[in-house]
């Protein structure tokens, strides 16, 4: 008993000791205050709650369905949950909060009216398309029963399912006469799929174990869900591919494009994003010129550029050509000590190959926990896998390498994973245009020695350029599809094949890709390098010290890392202010 109360007595103590220290660490490097983060991380577990309660089972572990459409019931349980944490964050004061937990305030109360936007704008597709779906509700009322195991009246289900199959062939010939815009066909395709697995969900549930509902319903089930599926492959049929085979979608709009600058703390509109584009596009091109000039060829960058292409290795030696690379890139990192690489990181990057599935819309290798490497495969026909080949070559592949690893996205993975868990505001401008700072800062340290590789990393650097411009004339309804490959064609120097892969993802009709995400990689990119000069001006901070401590308040738009390190004054109603292009305020 002595012993014990000893012991009891050694660890209060100990405690006591311990508290500071860990009191100290956990301010200074984990959670700055306490009322944001926890309803940030009280968000996160409700909100996952709501989706795997009110997702089909499929008779499978639940975790979060988020994809797609949701039921009636889900639309209606987010809004509740969303406008909850909103009349939580107007108890919290704003003006006693610490910088970052402002930050995490404008930017929480940000994505809640945006998750709001969201359900409104589903909910608003499916009143638009709710005619083709009657027999909808028929199938979220029995999954409502479902959930609680509620026992079903089995003939009614079986008529249930089986009406639902014979109203299906009218509705498809109904199609025949109907126009449909892209995102209407998509949404027609995301309520099939939910009621098709809504319906499964039922099904598994019962069948087998309930004696009736074995008896009465498989047959009627298995026929709706045929139809089901013969419904969705009528609706893929009424949007026919252009020439490049792709099924474009709508273009947003510059009304869109605005809203979502704004959302994403950006203070541009896209004319000024155009203009910063062909701007920096300029300034590539003549930094090409001078390199066609070095290696002979005078102002055809065109004939530098085949020349740079024809350095692809042969097939077989791609991951080796990749591992020479990484090794490169992060002797030149660890040489001018630029930024703090935990030997976990370095130690676990992997490698694997891209399927040719994949490589439809990935022409180039990408990156992440892992390097996906892009190169020919046996099914890809001579044409297509010379084009692979001579846009993976190793100047080009050079140039990325640390983008697509350290202390690009890998890096970015690895630090989000470990500094300030409770916030990641997810956006591309942070994701993208950190590693295409690197870029940009590895051209300036001179990790460009020779015309060829000068010449690798200006083609990406010139590519970035070019996204911007195809993206944005492309969702201002001016430049079609076709228009855009063929300015990356003329004026960046793509093999066809591959310009036609990477338009395959953000021009998509089944995409639901971010409007501006190939916008995000360079203007992002400018974000970080405008703010490094700020940030090295003010004395606060080393070039080092700037790398490392971004990567520690993990992600979110660039313009609120600069109010956190620079200490600009941010208010409730704080709306995006910073030109980070002309003049840096």
């Amino acid at each position: 008993m002595q012993k014990t109360l000893f012991s009891l007595m050694v660890a209060f103590s100990l405690v006591g000791l311990i508290r500071p220290v860990f009191g100290q660490v956990s301010d200074n490097l984990y959670v700055p205050c306490q009322e944001i983060p926890h309803l940030m991380k009280q968000f996160e577990a409700d909100e996952a709650a709501v989706y795997r309660f009110y997702s089909p089972s499929e008779n499978a572990p639940r975790y979060r369905f988020s994809e797609g459409l949701g039921s009636p019931d889900r639309q209606k349980r987010l809004r509740l949950l969303n406008e909850k944490y909103l009349g939580l964050l107007e108890q919290v004061n704003f003006e006693q909060l610490p910088q970052e937990c402002k930050v995490d305030y404008l930017l929480f109360s940000r994505d809640l009216r945006e998750n709001l936007h969201e359900v409104e704008k589903q909910d608003e597709q499916i009143r638009m398309m709710g005619g083709w779906f009657p027999f909808a509700d028929s199938i979220f009322s029995l999954e409502r029963l479902r959930r609680r195991g509620y026992s079903l009246d089995a003939p009614k289900v079986a008529a249930t399912f089986s009406q639902l199959a014979q109203a299906i062939p009218s509705l498809i010939a109904k199609l025949a006469g109907t126009s449909f815009e892209p995102e209407e066909i998509r949404t027609a395709q995301e309520e099939l799929s939910l009621l098709r697995k809504t319906a499964a969900s039922v099904f598994q549930f019962y069948n087998g174990y309930d004696p009736a509902f074995t008896w009465w319903v498989p047959e009627a089930y298995h026929r709706a869900d045929s139809m089901l599926e013969q419904f969705g492959k009528a609706f893929l049929k009424k949007q026919q591919p252009n020439t490049m085979g792709i099924y474009t979608r709508t273009p947003v709009g510059r009304e869109e494009l605005v809203r979502l600058l704004k959302l994403n703390v950006v203070n541009y509109s896209p004319e000024d994003l155009l203009a910063i584009a062909h701007k920096e596009m300029e300034w590539c091109h003549q930094e090409m010129l001078k390199a066609s000039s070095e290696l002979g060829f005078g102002k055809d960058w065109k004939a530098a550029l085949e020349q740079v292409k024809t350095s692809a290795v042969p097939v077989g030696k791609q991951p080796e050509a990749i591992r020479k690379l990484y090794e490169e890139s992060v002797g030149f990192l660890k040489q001018h000590d630029l930024i703090t690489i935990p030997p976990l990181a370095e130690e676990t990057w992997g490698m694997i190959m891209m399927s040719p599935e994949r490589q439809r819309s990935n022409a180039f290798f990408t990156g992440g926990w892992e390097i996906s490497v892009t190169y020919p495969t046996n099914t890809m026909d001579f044409d297509l896998a010379n084009m692979r080949m001579l846009g993976n070559n190793p100047y080009f592949s050079r140039a990325t390498v640390h983008h697509e690893l350290i202390a690009g996205h890998n890096l970015e993975f690895y630090m989000n994973a470990r500094h300030r868990t409770y916030r990641n505001f997810d956006t591309p401008f942070w994701m993208e245009g950190w590693a295409l700072y690197w870029e940009m800062l590895l051209w300036d340290k001179g990790f460009a020695r020779t015309p060829e590789e000068k010449i690798g990393l200006l083609f990406w650097r010139k590519y970035r350029c070019a996204r911007i411009i195809f993206q944005l004339n492309f969702h201002l309804g001016k430049w079609s599809a076709e228009e855009c490959a063929d300015f990356l064609v003329d004026e960046v120097g793509h093999e066809r094949a591959n310009v036609e892969s990477e338009l395959n993802w953000p021009l998509s009709r089944d995409s639901q890709a971010f409007p501006l995400y190939q916008v995000s990689y360079y203007i992002g990119g400018l974000q970080f390098y405008t703010l490094q000069q700020e940030v090295l001006k003010s004395g606060k901070y080393t070039l080092k010290d700037f790398h490392d401590t971004v990567l520690k308040l993990n992600a979110m738009p660039v313009e609120m890392i600069r109010a956190i390190l620079l200490e600009k004054k941010l208010d409730k109603n704080y709306q995006t202010n910073w030109r980070f292009y002309d003049k840096p305020n």
